[in-house]
């Protein structure tokens, strides 16, 4: 559904936005997420906000709701990189 809504609706529609969102949230809420689907989640919520930033407006509810996500993103991918790290 992706590459019809980016074709159809442009990648700034809010809609668009939107599923970007939902689709990068199931990857790194995936109990079976590898830590290459939280990295490639993690980035796409970081261009999904810098569009809907620039958008949307900083303090619009959407992009307060990305930046929200992105921080929960980041935890779930430094939680995910620490334990191997301390198993060296």
């Amino acid at each position: 559904m992706m590459p019809v809504a980016l074709r159809v609706l442009g990648e700034s529609n809010d809609v668009t936005l939107r599923m970007r969102l939902v689709c990068a949230r199931l990857l790194y809420l995936d109990d079976g997420a590898t830590l290459d689907d939280l990295r490639e989640a993690v980035t796409m919520i970081e261009e999904t906000e810098r569009t809907a930033r620039h958008v949307l407006g900083g303090s619009h509810p959407i992009t307060n709701f990305f930046e929200r996500t992105l921080r929960e993103a980041q935890g779930a991918l430094g939680a995910r990189k620490t334990p191997s790290s301390a198993s060296r």
